[in-house]
């Protein structure tokens, strides 16, 4: 599921989802904020599986949580 796979096409994977939220971290977002703006976005599809690439990206230090809010992190 992180990865993908012949069942599990690109964007759908945890990386693919992930692709797809930080390009829409063009500034600092509240969960809800960017679960709200990403939610009609096909390859998201359901909350878990934006709950675990919000994971996955603050696990490998994409992300930051600062004051209640997430943002990319810049290197």
């Amino acid at each position: 599921m992180i990865l993908p796979t012949k069942h599990i096409e690109a964007g759908r994977s945890i990386i693919g989802v992930g692709a797809a939220l930080l390009s829409h971290l063009d500034h600092p977002w509240t969960i809800t904020a960017l679960w709200e703006k990403v939610r009609p976005l096909p390859q998201i599809g359901t909350f878990e599986r934006f709950t675990l690439a919000i994971d996955f990206l603050y696990i490998i230090d994409a992300l930051e949580f600062n004051n209640g809010l997430l943002q990319r992190r810049v290197k």
